[in-house]
């Protein structure tokens, strides 16, 4: 019997381990997975790289794993903001890696990791800092950079429901990152809000089927 529920986040998180790549879903507090990030501060891994589309907010969060140092580098969009004074002062203080992404190339990059794409050309980023080292191409009169994918070992989202298989349901823009890194992870785990029985979720509104989850864990279970 299929069953990919566990009983807390701390089991879930288990055998993330030192140097792992983790992407972490949300826009903002939008969709974060917190209790899975405050159970992999818990859980202790380091030397961390992290995908997600900012470099967290106040002191909660991604911006606490990013306290607590363990975090070698953070591929993202959107590293800077009024809130974000963890990563601002590990970044100038030199303690902290950036790989900075426009966030259309974060999420393209992110989804050819899931569709098995070996790269795509892209307008954005062209004559700019971002596209030095990178191969260019002049195609149709227009210049494009070449992008490679993101792959991670580990994606740590959050949905609205689930059940047993791993099917899941997200709650409108909280959506945002989670289908796209459920994909391009060798191990995705889902923190939800609900796990309801096989049959209760309408096909039609599953966005991340459960073939591209492995581990589900319902928020507030023990951590």
């Amino acid at each position: 019997m299929i069953n990919k529920i566990f009983e807390s986040c701390a089991t879930a998180l288990a055998d993330i381990g030192d140097g792992a790549t983790v992407m972490i879903g949300g826009f903002g507090n939008a969709g974060m997975p917190v209790e899975l990030i405050d159970a992999l501060i818990a859980q202790g891994a380091r030397d961390l790289t992290i995908i997600n589309n900012n470099a967290g907010n106040g002191d909660t969060g991604l911006a606490a794993l990013l306290k607590a140092k363990r975090v070698r580098k953070i591929i993202c969009s959107f590293p800077r903001q009024t809130d974000s004074h963890v990563f601002d002062a590990l970044y100038r203080a030199g303690e902290i890696e950036l790989e900075l992404t426009p966030q259309g190339n974060l999420a393209e990059r992110i989804r050819a990791a899931g569709a098995g794409i070996g790269g795509f050309f892209t307008p954005t980023g062209y004559g700019t800092i971002l596209a030095e080292g990178k191969e260019t191409r002049l195609i149709d009169g227009r210049h494009y950079v070449l992008e490679s994918p993101i792959h991670a070992d580990f994606a740590l989202i959050k949905a609205l429901r689930a059940d047993r298989w791993g099917n899941l349901v997200y709650r409108k823009t909280a959506r945002n990152f989670g289908p796209v890194m459920a994909m391009a992870a060798k191990c995705t785990i889902a923190q939800v809000d609900e796990v309801v029985a096989l049959g209760e979720l309408d096909p039609e509104a599953v966005v991340t089927p459960g073939i591209f989850v492995k581990r589900v864990v319902r928020a507030g279970e023990a951590q």
